[in-house]
């Protein structure tokens, strides 16, 4: 008669939202995604997609699986696969990703490090891939 859900994961995923107006200072770790309006300076760390809106700010670092960018960015940000930059993205500091797209009209004044695009082969030698 009552669906019993106890034990049963999530499966539409978990979505935090720092809204805007809020500030935060401090550390946070998921395994949802993230939506920043506001302001964070400190710590994002998460299994899922991080995306900072047109008025949000972060300031610190961020390491997660995905990212979608329209606002500033300040520090390190570690992206295991996709970083997408929106036209008012502004980012600063160390950028490790998988991929990068980037729209015209977004700042990016970063040292970047595309993992995959260097190839260790079992002899040692170093194989470069082709990304376009």
């Amino acid at each position: 008669m009552f669906n019993d859900k106890r034990g049963v994961p999530n499966q539409l995923g978990e979505r935090n939202i720092i809204a805007k107006n809020t500030s935060l200072v401090g550390d946070i770790s998921s395994d949802g995604d993230f939506r920043v309006d506001g302001k964070i300076e400190g710590t994002i760390k998460t299994s899922g997609r991080v995306v900072i809106g047109k008025e949000g700010i972060v300031t610190g670092t961020i390491n997660c699986v995905n990212a979608d960018i329209e606002g500033t960015f300040s520090g390190k940000l570690i992206v295991d696969e996709i970083l997408s930059l929106k036209d008012s993205a502004i980012i600063s500091g160390e950028v490790t990703l998988g991929k990068l797209s980037v729209e015209p009209g977004a700042t990016f004044n970063a040292t970047c490090v595309m993992k995959g695009s260097v190839k260790v082969m079992q002899n040692g030698e170093q194989e470069t891939k082709k990304t376009a």
